[in-house]
């Protein structure tokens, strides 16, 4: 009898053994109770509202909730959650997300909605991975660019290459008129004209020019300079083409440049600075980005971002709203068109579910993102909750949105065809001038022949060879040249 006892207390232990390494590899029992924040505004994200028939509130869906319940799907185990909102009697928000997230685990199991992951909370909870783009940056109000001006012709170019322009046709010029010097009156155009055309200074500043846009065949007689010509014209068409398009899109396109560029023209002039309620953004911008408290305004939903931005600094709002990158998209999707996304983007680590420290499910949820973000479902949730963004922006990898602008053309943009152009001309010079490589030949040969051969030819004034006096052919000729004619 008491051995049997024995097995089975044994029996019974061995089961409470399974049963709890069971619930410690799952995480937890089934149900969750999960806290959610209430918030006045930016509804897309979390959304909590009163039920009549039930006389409480009840956290109705956003985007935060659609991902948690994605996510739950790819876990090893069910999990059935009790979504609690997290308000007072009044229907209120009970607190903020610290207090939130203090409750765990006494209150709740875990904590979803826009929660961003922060080192200060961690010492309190575990975070998942995040499941948003990270970051913090500013939105501003932005200036068309279609205000124009009596010189924007100008603008396709920046100076530097315009100067490289008129240096090049000053080159060109010069080496064709070099080339054709020896020709006193170049062809004629035409039989319409009688005066001949001399390539003076005028010719030379006013040649290149002429022959991009009113091209000649017959201006010049030399095939060096004509090959000149040649390339000098590629690189004109492509220049010309160059600027035709660049103008084109300064003259169409609607660029937009934001008032403010970073956060020190903002600190620099005094402005107000808005940003999203009980949010961490205030830590930020008083601990890092050194703004003045006193020059802060909080606020709590897309209108008033609006409308604090469009009465401006000085008129009673405020000149930028500084937000996690996922809230500032919500904005430009629905108010865009006057505004853009400016300066830097502060490092953020995105939003996360908050599970008690040590608890095993941080693990099994962080992988299971990392399946749901990997894969369509979150492409569709975000589709669900903010759409396209069809504003015509343009968003790199950090989440960062700006306007497409255009900046004028520069000599880099073209100092190979510069170069090629250069070479070509220089070798064209120096077949075309025999003289600038023949003189170098003949005094090449001279000194050899007055070092390693050791004698000198002398010339008289008729420039007429002498050979020296003791040599053969002076004795010969010196015999050739006696009175009597004898040899």
């Amino acid at each position: 009898m008491a051995k049997s006892l024995k097995c089975l207390l044994f029996w019974l232990l061995l089961q409470l053994l399974l049963l709890q390494n069971s619930q410690t590899v799952n995480g937890s029992p089934n149900l969750l109770r999960i806290g959610v924040p209430k918030k006045d505004g930016f509804t897309q994200f979390v959304k909590v509202r009163w039920e009549p028939r039930e006389n409480k509130y009840k956290v109705s869906g956003g985007y935060c909730i659609d991902v948690f319940n994605a996510v739950i799907k790819h876990l090893p185990f069910k999990v059935s959650p009790e979504f609690i909102p997290y308000v007072n009697q009044t229907g209120q928000s009970a607190g903020t997300y610290d207090s939130l997230i203090q409750q765990i685990p006494e209150k709740y199991d875990a904590v979803v909605g826009d929660v961003t992951i922060v080192a200060n909370r961690s010492r309190f909870v575990d975070f998942t991975l995040p499941y948003t783009e990270t970051g913090v940056s500013m939105i501003v109000t932005a200036k068309h660019g279609r205000h124009r001006t009596m010189w924007i012709f100008v603008k396709p170019f920046s100076w530097g290459l315009w100067l490289s322009i008129a240096i090049a046709s000053i080159s060109i010029g010069f080496v064709i008129s070099i080339m054709e010097r020896n020709v006193n009156n170049l062809p004629e155009r035409g039989s319409q004209t009688t005066s001949p055309k001399q390539l003076n200074v005028v010719t030379i500043l006013w040649f290149p020019l002429l022959q991009a846009v009113l091209p000649d065949r017959e201006v010049v007689v030399k095939s060096c300079s004509r090959f000149v010509l040649m390339v000098w014209l590629l690189l004109a068409f492509v220049l010309m083409q160059s600027y035709t398009a660049s103008l084109t899109t300064i003259l169409t396109v609607d660029q937009l440049q934001p008032s403010f560029l970073n956060v020190n023209d903002l600190r620099k002039g005094g402005y107000y600075v808005g940003y999203q309620a009980n949010s961490f953004v205030r830590d930020l911008l008083v601990n890092r980005l050194k703004l003045d408290p006193s020059k802060l305004r909080a606020y709590d939903n897309l209108s008033e971002y609006h409308q604090a931005l469009s009465k401006g600094s000085q008129g009673g709002g405020v000149a930028a709203i500084f937000d996690e990158i996922p809230f500032l998209k919500l904005y430009l999707n629905k108010f865009g068109s006057n505004y853009v996304m400016a300066g830097p983007t502060y490092r953020a680590d995105g939003f996360g579910f908050a599970f008690q420290l040590g608890s095993n499910l941080t693990s099994h949820f962080s992988r299971a993102i990392l399946n749901v973000t990997e894969s369509d479902i979150m492409d569709r949730i975000q589709k669900k909750y903010f759409g396209d963004d069809d504003n015509g922006r343009v968003q790199d990898q950090t989440g960062q949105v700006s306007s497409t602008t255009t900046t004028n053309l520069t000599f880099h943009s073209f100092q190979g065809l510069f170069l090629v152009t250069g070479i070509a001309t220089v070798l064209a010079l120096i077949v075309s001038e025999s003289v600038i490589w023949q003189k170098p030949i003949s005094m090449a040969r001279a000194y050899s022949e007055k070092y390693l051969f050791g004698s000198t030819p002398t010339r008289s004034r008729d420039n007429t060879v002498h050979p020296s006096s003791d040599s053969p052919a002076a004795i010969d000729t010196s015999a050739s040249d006696s009175p009597d004619g004898n040899r």
